[in-house]
């Protein structure tokens, strides 16, 4: 009877533990409220400067189940026989509560912002402190602000004195491709 009595407890127990670790287990790791606070840049873009013109298209994807943004850019513009491209890899980093973002292009640069919040309808990055020139420390902040379902704009600011100023970078007003 004893022998019957711990198979139906390991039983009960397993159905209990069962019950609680499912619903874990199926969640997918990045649905969290906080991973989809950037989906509002997912789709096709033009993207414009402050003149009007067009400065380059962009792409921008789910990648490994919805855990990263992967952003793919091409510049309209050809420049000594060749279009700048790049992409960047957006997380939402679990640990340290942060939006992070990589920027890697086809010429050799690349761009790390560790720093990234939410707030009022913007997502804020910044970067590290990092030598501009020999004797220049400088900080890199970049804004993207939903504005619409078809638009948002990115804009990209520079401080030389560790954030009392900031000079604009570019900035770009996106605009949703049609059909997209």
């Amino acid at each position: 009877m004893s022998i019957l009595k711990n198979t139906m407890r390991k039983l009960i127990l397993s159905a209990i533990l069962f019950c609680y670790i499912l619903p874990v287990l199926s969640q997918k790791p990045c649905s969290q409220p906080e991973y989809r606070q950037f989906d509002f840049w997912l789709g096709q873009w033009e993207a414009f400067n402050t003149s009007g013109q067009k400065a380059g298209d962009s792409k921008i994807t789910l990648l490994l189940d919805s855990c990263v943004i992967l952003e793919e850019w091409t510049s309209a513009s050809v420049n000594r026989g060749m279009r700048y491209a790049g992409k960047s890899f957006n997380t939402y980093n679990a640990v340290t509560k942060q939006w992070q973002q990589t920027w890697v292009d086809n010429v050799g640069g690349s761009n790390e912002y560790l720093i990234g919040k939410f707030e009022n309808n913007k997502l804020i990055y910044s970067s590290t402190p990092f030598a501009f020139s020999k004797d220049t420390m400088a900080i890199r902040k970049m804004t993207f602000t939903n504005l619409s379902p078809v638009k948002l704009r990115q804009h990209g600011e520079i401080s030389k004195d560790n954030g009392v100023s900031w000079t604009t970078e570019y900035d770009f007003e996106y605009r949703r491709k049609k059909g997209d």
